[in-house]
């Protein structure tokens, strides 16, 4: 194999084992489904405390179970109705989703928001997304409508304008054929590199439409999203919170703090329910 081949190979392999840290690979275990994984209870109907259903949308190699282990249980306690959905699958490539095209995926996403909002009867959905999941429902919000039908985008850890994967992706150039390659295998992890098309398009004319509500809960020891202030969205109805101004002890990097991290988790429930927020601590683990 020529020199170039078989590092062009490499780098591909770098920069999806980057991408595998978005989530958590667990998904060659996945015997839960997500009609048995304890959420996705389509009778449940919303309180007059919480009246929105809230939708979890993973990230990228992530499923619509393993994403949501701790946060999907940690918020219906608190009385939510909670769904997830799978989106982004490849042909041929089963329990990892978050693969495919960003535009199909935000409409798969559109589509299973009415699916909830028809069988809740509520009239708005939150959303709360872990990685491209914080980014991608921003598709929906500003080219399908999403708006209308959407309160709040609460983006953990999201990739809102790309990232550099620590670096990697400036090699590129130097490897022809490369981005192509990325492109057709793995379309989500080049639409999510710094400059794509697709980055440009999202956030041309500026991060946020009217009428939703949009936190992000960034960590500053992200190894993925980077740099990390990249996630911050600027506009009129954002917060965006670091981790480590509420604890400077919360060491999660990208991966915990979708997956364990209650101190981000206190975050989302203040900014599903911002009329009841408490302050968030270190002792916020304890919740």
């Amino acid at each position: 194999m020529l020199p170039w081949k078989r590092a062009l190979r490499s780098l591909a392999a770098l920069l999806l084992t980057a991408a595998a840290l978005v989530t958590v690979p667990a998904a060659a275990a996945h015997a839960a489904t997500v009609e048995n994984s304890g959420w996705n209870d389509y009778t449940c109907k919303p309180s007059a405390a919480h009246p929105r259903p809230v939708v979890l949308v993973h990230g990228t190699l992530a499923n619509s179970v393993d994403n949501w282990l701790s946060l999907a249980p940690y918020l219906e306690h608190r009385g939510y109705c909670v769904f997830s959905l799978d989106y982004g699958r490849l042909p041929g490539v089963p329990f990892f989703h978050g693969l495919g095209p960003i535009d199909a995926s935000a409409e798969q996403l559109s589509a299973f928001v009415d699916k909830v909002l028809a069988a809740t009867g509520a009239a708005k959905a939150d959303l709360v997304g872990h990685s491209q999941g914080g980014m991608m429902p921003r598709y929906y919000l500003k080219f399908l409508g999403g708006a209308a039908k959407v309160n709040a985008l609460v983006g953990i850890a999201p990739s809102n304008h790309g990232t550099t994967l620590s670096g990697l992706t400036k090699l590129l150039p130097y490897f022809p054929g490369a981005e192509d390659l990325l492109t057709t295998a793995t379309p989500a992890l080049a639409e999510q590199i710094v400059g794509s098309d697709f980055m440009t398009r999202l956030n041309a004319g500026g991060d946020t439409v009217p009428g939703v509500h949009y936190t992000v809960i960034a960590t500053k020891h992200d190894e993925v999203v980077t740099p990390y202030r990249t996630q911050f969205l600027s506009g009129a109805d954002v917060r965006n919170v670091l981790l480590q101004d509420l604890c400077p002890l919360d060491l999660s990097e990208h991966v915990l703090i979708g997956l364990t991290d209650r101190i981000a988790f206190h975050e989302v429930a203040n900014a599903l329910d911002p009329a009841h927020a408490t302050p968030t601590t270190c002792a916020s683990v304890f919740d």
